[in-house]
């Protein structure tokens, strides 16, 4: 799945939802190609419904579909002021992780690798939901774009659909991979309401 430069994420619709679904396809296709789940503990879950959900910890585990293997993990530890959200791989290793900017008019991550060294930016604008993913030097490696929903999903749901886009000439799994974790981490950390 990782080997792919567009995803299409929509997050389930549920009423009075304690964690979140996302599935994940392929533009060109229309197939699902993978689903990410949140998967907090028990504790952090049941808490949600007395504490805004997006500062306390939780995790997502990201997995082909339909085989459900595992490709990675993301984790983010509660926050008030600056996320962190750590990247790992299927066994554990870790990948990088994003760190979110103190003061953004419309939102972005510094991006990490394994060693802690920046390696890139996610920078959003302030108007909407388009996020641009920038290397160091900054030459776009890709862009994440809300894709509208229609009148009743936007208005009366927090569930939204977005595309994942990585410019070819960049393309790798590893790239595809913290891609992929960017859009998912602008949305738990950015978007979510409680």
């Amino acid at each position: 799945m990782l080997d792919r430069t567009q995803f299409l994420v929509k997050e389930r619709v549920g009423f009075l939802k304690l964690v979140d679904v996302y599935d994940i396809f392929d533009p060109a296709t229309g197939q699902q190609i993978g689903i990410a789940r949140e998967n907090p503990s028990a504790i952090w879950k049941y808490l949600r419904l007395i504490i805004d959900k997006r500062v306390l910890p939780t995790r997502i585990e990201v997995a082909e579909f339909p085989s459900e293997r595992l490709l990675l993990t993301m984790q983010r530890r509660g926050f008030f002021f600056r996320a962190k959200v750590h990247i790992q791989g299927p066994s554990g290793q870790p990948l990088g992780y994003f760190h979110s900017k103190l003061f953004s008019l419309g939102g972005g991550f510094w991006v990490y690798d394994h060693q802690g060294q920046q390696v890139a930016e996610i920078r959003g604008n302030w108007i909407g939901w388009n996020f641009r993913f920038l290397d160091a030097t900054g030459r776009e490696l890709g862009q994440v774009t809300k894709k509208w929903a229609g009148i009743g999903k936007e208005l009366f749901t927090t569930a939204d659909n977005y595309m994942i886009v990585l410019n070819p000439e960049q393309s790798s799994p590893a790239a595809s991979a913290l891609l992929l974790a960017a859009g998912l981490a602008i949305d738990m950390v950015f978007k979510e309401k409680q």
